[in-house]
Order: C-alpha cells, then structure tokens, then sequence
C-alpha cells in the first residue's frame, strides 16, 4: 500500500490585495508523477514555493511526508528542488558541484564522493563528471539540477519547468529521469510544465490551475472527461450506401453527423452531448453508433476514433491554449 507524500488543504497566498493561490488542494502519494498545469501566472511556482517551505501560507496548510507545513526544517531534508530558474558555478565541475551539496546535507567526504558519482551516472553526465560547468549545455545543466536535487534521496521531488528550452532529445532524457526518480526510487515527482504532450506521456495524474484556483484534478482520462471534451470519428463506408448509413445514424439524437465536402463516401461523427453520470459517454455511443451500422449490412470500410487531448480539456477549464 503506497503511502501519501503530498497533502495540499485549501493552501493560500495572498500579497497584500492580490490573490496568487487560493484554496488549492491536491493530494499525491509515493511513486507517483503529479503535472502541475497552468497558463502563465495561474499559480504553478507559488505552489511549488509554498510546499517547498520557501513562501508562508496566508491560510490553509499542507504536509510532506507526514511533516505538517511549520517544521519547515524537517521538509527541507526529505524534498528535493530544481526550481525554474537556477544559477550554477562556472568555475565548479560537475562532480564539485555535487559534492558540496552532498556535504551540505551532512555527508561524509567519501559518502558525497560515491554519491555525486552515483547521480552523474543516473542523469547521463558520467563521462563530464569533471568538465566545467561554463561547458555544459542547457540540457546537461538542468540534468545537473536534477541530480542535485536527488543529492538528500528525497521523497518528494519538486521540478519546476525542467525541460524547459530543451530540444526534443533532451526533453526525452529529462522525462527518462523522471519516470526513473518516480519508479527506481519510489519518489513522488510534482512536475510544473506547459508541454502538455509530456504530461500525457509520463504523469499518472494531473493539477490545472487557472487564476490560482484548482479548475480541474485527477488522471489525464479523468481530466478529459470531466471537462465533457467532444469525440468526434471519421466512418467511411461504400459510396452508394452513405444516404442509407446517414438514415442508421439519424437514430442517434446526441450524434452530429456530418459529410466533408471533399469526402462523398465519408461521414464525420461528433458525440454532441458527451456522459454524464446518468448517460452514457463518448466512447459507450460510438461503440452503439457502429454496431449499428454493421448491423444494417453496411460494410465499415475505415473507422477512425479521434480521441479527446489533455490540451483541448486544458483549453476547456481554462479558456486558454496550451503551448
């Protein structure tokens, strides 16, 4: 049985008038990958300073690893941080850099040594242990940050923006170490990123703020269908049955369908009013709408589901596109 790592209890912060966060609750336990979404400004690194111990809560509290929010000390030594924008050392190598950390947090000489060694080989930079870091590129240097912030074997990591200006390679080397940290050690990683399309791919649920606000929570499927997204497929069947396919789907009153233009033998469906909890969803009346069809003898020459994105939920609960 996993155990919770993360609780957020109506957490706030207010600067004078304003409100940068605001009754956000959230929970996350070991091993898991929690995204933490937002547009520019909603909330996302105050959250993060806010369970990190960097920032005092107006009101509301929160906890790590069963540390309540005013043992500030005991959360800083199980929680590790690479926060969004980090200075790092010139004149340090790789391994330098690491070390210090590492006897920063009470390591003994040769225990910091075998550590930093250990995590330069965890984030790929072995082979630069003893390069400068003025010749690290940005990816080689937000790995470092990573691995700095594995230095304490925390339970709770805390990544704000790290494949930020990464290329598509060096983004999937970030993501590796992520699923890495949440799965080989069994560490709880709160992720703040705009690249949607990485949330999908590695974090087992989600947290979109906007206005500093909690507008939507849980896995990415439970996002999107909480946000009642439309699911929309493309039916191609014979040419001279299309009137007679129209006719088997007209039976569907939450079905629009419709025939591009440049496509005669191609009919264009879209669930008008996806599930509630007393209807059935997206997924339950397009299953219904092509056995109805094969029902009918109409042979299904291409069926094509277009499944929902966490983008488009993103653009629904917010009101703004994601990068």
């Amino acid at each position: 049985m996993t155990s919770m790592t993360v609780e957020a209890v109506q957490l706030t912060k207010h600067y004078g008038a304003r409100s940068a966060v605001e009754d956000v609750s959230f929970e996350a336990s070991e091993g898991e990958i929690v995204g933490l979404l937002g547009p520019n400004g909603a909330g996302k690194t105050t959250t993060i300073r806010l369970l990190t111990t960097v920032l005092v809560p107006t009101s509301g509290g929160f906890s790590i690893a069963g540390h309540p929010s005013t043992s500030a000390t005991n959360i800083r030594r199980c929680i590790g941080v690479l926060p969004e924008s980090s200075g790092y050392p010139a004149h340090q190598t790789g391994g330098e850099y690491l070390r210090f950390f590492a006897r920063l947090f009470g390591l003994s000489r040769g225990t910091a040594r075998s550590v930093a060694a250990e995590l330069l080989a965890i984030v790929g930079l072995e082979e630069r242990a003893e390069s400068p870091i003025s010749t690290y590129s940005r990816g080689m240097r937000q790995r470092l940050g990573i691995a700095r912030a594995l230095v304490n074997d925390p339970v709770v990591v805390f990544l704000d923006e790290p494949t930020l200006g990464l290329d598509p390679a060096g983004q999937a080397q970030v993501l590796d170490i992520i699923r890495a940290i949440a799965k080989g050690r069994d560490a709880t990683v709160v992720l703040s990123t705009h690249l949607l399309p990485e949330v999908e791919e590695v974090c087992s649920k989600v947290v979109i703020l906007n206005r500093g606000r909690v507008v939507a929570s849980g896995s990415v499927g439970e996002v999107i269908s909480g946000a009642l997204i439309k699911q929309s497929a493309q039916l191609r069947v014979p040419l001279d049955l299309v009137e007679r396919a129209r006719n088997v789907l007209a039976g569907f009153t939450n079905l629009v369908v419709d025939q591009p233009a440049e496509q005669r033998d191609v009919l264009s469906l879209v669930v008008d009013r996806p599930g509630s909890e007393t209807g059935p969803g997206s997924g339950d009346v397009m299953n219904a709408a092509l056995a109805a069809i094969t029902a009918a003898g109409i042979p299904v020459l291409r069926f094509e589901l277009e499944g929902a994105r966490l983008s488009d939920a993103f653009l629904k609960v917010t009101g703004e596109a994601a990068l």
